[in-house]
């Protein structure tokens, strides 16, 4: 595999672990919705420097530890599956509605912003995807791992800012839309949850199945 091929496979995994509605998504949604697009993009730049925090982690810790201790690392994404699928347990069994929040006080911008990097870096959907698929892109026959990772992390935060600053964009502009639909926001809390507890298994079956 070429080093253009192995940026090319990051991304599609890359893309397709950010699409995935998570608590990342639902942080932007949420303060879009509540604070409009100021509030939504101040949640999108917390959760991008996150991912930037990821980025650095999974240079500089898994890179090393799935190689030198493999049995750390596969206890490490069964936890995070684990707390995954209650995490989605418990969106299924919740009722998100934008007039339940609403009438809260809007938050300042740089709150918002270090509420969306603490949200990132707790996200065990993003600390699953460091464990599982840094240590298979960071090779060192395609050079330093330094320079490698200085491109993952710009794509990560490029593919962040594309999806989750859409949705706070798109948010922001429906608010009144989805304020009067409240049926509608539980439909979509409960269905993330549905995806979440999917994703999860999944990568808890696939990490059970190659121990």
């Amino acid at each position: 595999m070429t080093y253009t091929e192995n940026l090319w496979l990051f991304f599609i995994l890359l893309a397709g672990i950010v699409i995935v509605p998570g608590m990342d998504m639902l942080f932007v949604l949420a303060n879009a919705l509540t604070g409009g697009r100021r509030a939504g993009l101040a949640a999108t730049s917390g959760i991008m420097a996150g991912g930037l925090c990821h980025t650095l982690f999974g240079t500089v810790a898994v890179a090393a530890l799935s190689r030198l201790l493999p049995a750390l690392a596969s206890t490490m994404i069964v936890a995070g599956s684990t707390y995954m699928i209650w995490i989605g347990l418990k969106l299924m069994r919740s009722s998100i509605t934008v007039g339940a929040v609403e009438g809260g006080r809007r938050a300042a911008t740089g709150r918002i912003f270090g509420q969306g990097l603490a949200t990132c870096l707790l996200n065990p959907k993003a600390w699953l995807f460091v464990l599982a698929v840094y240590p298979q892109f960071l090779r060192p026959n395609f050079g330093p791992l330094w320079p490698q990772a200085v491109v993952m992390g710009l794509m990560t935060i490029l593919v962040q800012l594309s999806v989750y600053g859409s949705l706070a964009l798109m948010a922001a502009r429906g608010r009144e839309a989805l304020t009067s639909r409240p049926a509608f926001t539980v439909w979509v809390g409960r269905s993330a949850g549905l995806l979440l507890i999917a994703v999860a298994g999944f990568g808890l079956v696939h990490r059970l199945a190659s121990l």
